[in-house]
């Protein structure tokens, strides 16, 4: 293992100290501490209690995180802009000194962490994955990012994105493809995707993300880990515009579902810069998430009723997940919303084309820029650009009838389930499938148009890890509550993450063969 002078090695740890934190905490959280051997192994959780205990040092930390970078990082390319070794190493031993004064310290105290490239972080380059950036460096920090600092999180860089988000398949002409966890030759789903795979292989103890399209939902099933879609206004968001708000939303990722929780008490909360923030603190996900799911109602949505195509073997596998649902007492039935799928369709592509075209609008009208906007960017604007003002609310409106239906729906369930995505991992060269199931796609995101569908009726869904293909690539299911029910489906993933098989535990091949 890699040190420097002022680094302390972590061969002399006292393996029995580390190991009983790790296991632990670890178990408590639900999560299996098969990998609690080594720093980058343990859970977030367990790491958390580990630094505050003092049974490692933030400098420790730091520079096994680091390692682990070094190690697997050029060929994932999932941590982008890192930042210098030795600086790193300092703000860590400044976190240690912090914690043997003896003050308080953040959940997040010492955590090394990379923020998702559509996020700006002050100092640090923020290229949005676009060539119209790739020089900014961002001057402020976004509120999201405040949070995670203000918990003690240490900055190392940034996780890689598809250019301004576009699409569920990470490249960028700036920094390039990042690689799928499971399978290099595969994608590793986006928008996403940089931070799925730096979970996957023990890069980073806990992840942020977003998801307008399903970009926390989807490369986390790619990657055999967990992303959260919350509910509009759960984890605020101030940017320019502040009422009129995005479909998109942000949310934690993490390796196991007690992590989940741990970030979201981080990110959630009220903030008056974003007046539609929910009320209260986030320190509600910091409770137990044990509970009795005997007898819960769960609808299996599978491909609502054929108008949804799959690839092959993607709800067979899906299929088999319900079993432990089944195993934890819950009963689980096929149904779907009473509401034709084609017209929530059509309406979150205006909606989309209105909501993200028009932050590129400025961009797009100058022609010095514009032809460095990929076509699906291009696509959005004009999109938007052909919408009315009455053309909008007509679709906004139709997304509010789905919503009901969607509501009528809950009226017979506690919850919804659905496959993450509709196709297992793609050629990472491949910038999205152009047809699925037999069905040639009309757009460059209609690939992705189950999880949209429940962006579009605004409920929470977190991703969860379901099994593997004969391939061994990984898929993911979904765990879809009423708005504003994040605590719920955290309660009942965490009973699915304990009772589901050790299959799905697998490990990335790259931490197999020495991790």
């Amino acid at each position: 293992m890699r040190t420097t002078a002022n680094e302390p090695s972590v061969e002399g740890l006292d393996r029995r100290t580390l190991l009983g934190v790790a296991a632990g905490a670890a178990l408590s959280a639900g999560f299996e501490a098969q990998a609690a051997t080594t720093i980058t192994g343990m859970s977030a959780v367990a790491l958390a209690r580990a630094i505050r205990t003092k049974a490692v040092s933030c400098v420790e930390v730091m520079g096994a995180y680091l390692d682990q970078i070094e190690r697997l990082n050029p060929k994932a390319n999932a941590i982008v802009a890192l930042q210098d070794r030795g600086d790193l190493l300092k703000q860590a031993a400044t976190r240690d000194a912090e914690l043997a004064r003896g003050g308080p310290v953040g959940v997040l105290h010492g955590f090394p962490h990379a923020f998702k490239d559509l996020q700006p972080a002050k100092g640090i380059r923020f290229t949005q994955g676009s060539p119209v950036f790739k020089d900014t460096v961002a001057t402020t920090d976004s509120l999201p990012v405040e949070r995670v600092k203000a918990a003690g999180a240490i900055t190392i860089g940034k996780t890689n994105t598809p250019e301004f988000g576009l699409g569920s398949n990470t490249f960028n002409p700036v920094y390039g493809i990042t690689r799928n966890a499971y399978d290099p030759s595969r994608t590793s789903g986006g928008s996403s995707g940089g931070a799925a795979v730096g979970l996957a292989l023990d890069m980073l103890p806990v992840a942020d993300g977003s998801d307008y399209g399903g970009s926390l939902r989807n490369p986390a099933g790619w990657n055999n880990v967990y992303g959260f879609r919350t509910t509009i206004g759960r984890v605020p968001v101030a940017g320019r515009e502040v009422w009129l708000p995005s479909m998109g939303v942000n949310g934690p990722m993490a390796r196991n579902v007690g992590d989940l929780a741990l970030l979201l008490s981080v990110q959630a909360g009220f903030d008056p810069r974003a007046p539609l923030s929910m009320d209260g603190a986030g320190d509600v996900f910091r409770a137990s998430l044990a509970g009795d799911l005997k007898g819960k109602r769960i609808a299996w949505l599978g491909d609502f009723g054929g108008a949804i195509p799959y690839d092959p073997g993607v709800l067979e596998l899906c299929r088999g997940a319900l079993r432990t649902f089944e195993a934890i007492g819950c009963h689980v039935e096929e149904a779907f919303p009473d509401y034709p799928v084609e017209p929530v369709w059509q309406a979150f592509i205006r909606l989309r084309g209105w909501q993200s075209g028009g932050n590129l609008l400025e961009i797009y009208n100058d022609p010095a820029r514009r032809d460095l906007l990929k076509p699906e960017a291009v696509f959005e604007v004009e999109t938007g650009a052909k919408l009315s003002a009455f053309e909008a609310t007509a679709a906004s409106l139709v997304r509010s009838e789905w919503t009901r239906a969607v509501a009528r729906l809950f009226e017979r369930f506690d919850y919804l389930l659905l496959p993450t995505a509709q196709v297992f991992p793609f050629p990472a060269e491949q910038h999205w499938p152009k047809t699925v199931g037999g069905r040639s796609m009309r757009t460059y995101h209609e690939w992705m148009q189950a999880v949209c569908l429940v962006t579009m009726a605004g409920c929470p869904a977190l991703a969860a890890p379901a099994g593997f293909s004969a391939e061994g690539l990984p898929m993911g299911i979904q765990i879809i509550g009423p708005q504003h029910q994040e605590l719920a489906c955290l309660k009942l993933a965490a009973a699915y993450e304990a009772a589901a098989p050790i299959t799905l535990k697998r490990r990335a091949p790259a931490l197999r063969a020495g991790g």
